[in-house]
């Protein structure tokens, strides 16, 4: 971490030192994609759209992006299949009170984003489907 800004020097000018410094080190030698172009774009690409690109890119899952009340309504439609490769009873009731657990505390949070519409899902009956689709 670099020093605290001195009191008096302007933010740009104190930033443009350390960029100089830096540069006269060497330390923005060898970056990876130094030299390549930037990729291009159709012109509608967003500042989002390259951070979901760059999440990609190394292999994070894009659903950490979403707001908290949309990462649950995209977990509750992935959850059938997310329940198939389930092999043990107890791990099935796990997950669906982990979601369960979310779901309540999203609709405790005040609301600062999209309203989750789901509800919590009954712990039995989706345990009865998740055997039903087992057996068969």
């Amino acid at each position: 971490m670099t020093e605290r800004k001195p009191t008096g020097v302007s933010f740009e000018s104190w930033v443009d030192r350390q960029v100089r410094a830096a540069e006269a080190k060497g330390e923005f030698d060898d970056l990876p994609g130094s030299g390549k172009p930037l990729p291009k774009t159709d012109g509608k690409d967003t500042a989002l759209a390259w951070v979901v690109n760059k999440v990609r890119a190394e292999g994070h899952d894009v659903s950490a992006l979403l707001p908290p009340s949309l990462a649950i309504a995209k977990e509750l439609d992935d959850l059938p299949d997310t329940l198939a490769r389930v092999r043990r009873e107890a791990r099935v009731r796990e997950i669906v009170e982990d979601l369960n657990e979310r779901i309540r505390a999203e609709h405790r949070r005040p609301a600062g984003g999209p309203v989750l519409r789901a509800r919590p899902l009954d712990v039995e009956e989706t345990v009865a489907s998740w055997r039903e689709g087992r057996s068969r």
